[in-house]
């Protein structure tokens, strides 16, 4: 690496939704590792939540807020990313609403503002999307497919845009149309107008490992601490969400920080999976913790994730700031029960 192929610390980086489970490890990485962050959350609230937790951990971190209640705000996201280095978009649509027509819109219409307000900011040198592991793929046991660069989930796409009524079956169908959706938005926006800066996405999968404030949901996290709890609505997600491959938070925020800072990356998309799980595997791991434990039975004829994904360019972007590779599944379980705190919120009953 070369200092003409990173931003210097110092570079003030937008990091969007910095409230969420995986932006508030994004920030706190950025914060560790020398750079000036601006976070957005939707309201004054969310956002003293998390400036006073990322400064509890980095008393001299430089930290600064911006209130965006939506990304469809145009005045809110010129004021965003107003001397700004490069953003990290990880906020989105988690309503879990069941009707396409009210997410799917909105999340394009908000990632292309940010866009464009982006384009009008000549000190943006990169511009990364977190977008998501069912933007590429539908959960499918079993299945031995490539997952690669030109993977899309149109199976989602399809079921969350099938007519009405719109029932809960399709709550995660039109989550992932969202994401899709946006990605897509994103790509095509690049193509046409060619902005100044790099553009690439990270796709995490079921992401676990420590929880920074008591306040988060905690997404997929939050659902796993259910199941190790108790928590009847964690524990009844767990038991109904397939097999597939998950990552350690802390990991997939370093590759939205590599792909952010390493300028000479562009027009990628990062696959953030480090290896397959499933529900008997998380709970054989609870039961080496603390055997005294008791969990409902795995469901019959669990499977296995065996998609065939190409996440060789993520683990790269890990060894480019000196890690050796993924966190294993095991040592993340062990390391959100032990290094978590106190998590006192609860876990959504859907989304992130």
């Amino acid at each position: 690496m070369t200092s003409s192929q990173a931003l210097p610390k110092g570079s003030r980086i937008l990091v969007t939704g910095a409230n969420g489970f995986i932006a508030s490890h994004i920030a706190d990485q950025l914060l560790k590792l020398g750079y000036v962050v601006r976070g957005t959350a939707r309201d004054e609230k969310k956002l003293e939540q998390i400036r006073e937790t990322l400064l509890s951990r980095h008393p001299d971190g430089h930290f600064e807020g911006a209130v965006v209640p939506s990304f469809s705000d145009v005045s809110a996201v010129t004021a965003a990313v107003k001397g700004i280095d490069s953003i990290i978009h990880t906020a989105a649509d988690v309503s879990m609403n069941t009707d396409p027509n009210l997410v799917v819109p909105h999340s394009v219409e908000g990632v292309q503002t940010l866009l464009k307000a982006a384009t009008s900011v000549p000190s943006i040198k990169s511009f990364v999307l977190t977008s998501s592991s069912i933007s590429a793929v539908k959960p499918d046991p079993g299945n031995t497919s490539i997952i690669d660069q030109s993977s899309w989930n149109d199976e989602d796409m399809k079921l969350a845009w099938a007519p009405p009524p719109y029932s809960p079956e399709r709550i995660f169908s039109v989550y992932a149309a969202g994401k899709y959706a946006t990605e897509k938005a994103c790509w095509e926006f690049v193509a046409q107008h060619k902005p100044h800066f790099t553009f690439n996405a990270v796709l995490p999968n079921f992401t676990t490992g420590p929880i920074l404030a008591s306040w988060q949901n905690a997404s997929t996290a939050g659902w796993l601490m259910g199941l190790w709890t108790g928590h009847e609505g964690g524990t009844g997600v767990m038991l109904n969400f397939p097999p597939q491959w998950f990552v350690d938070v802390r990991d997939t925020a370093l590759d939205h920080i590599a792909a952010a800072i390493f300028t000479d990356i562009n027009k990628q998309r990062f696959f953030s999976f480090a290896e397959p799980f499933n529900y008997s595997r998380a709970v054989g791991i609870f039961k080496s913790i603390d055997p005294s434990k008791t969990f409902p039975p795995a469901p019959e004829n669990e499977g296995e994730d065996k998609f065939r994904v190409q996440n060789g360019p993520a683990e790269e972007l890990l060894k480019r700031l000196g890690r050796s590779g993924f966190i294993t599944f095991e040592q993340s379980i062990r390391d959100q029960i032990e290094l978590s705190v106190p998590h006192t919120a609860g876990p959504r009953s859907f989304g992130a």
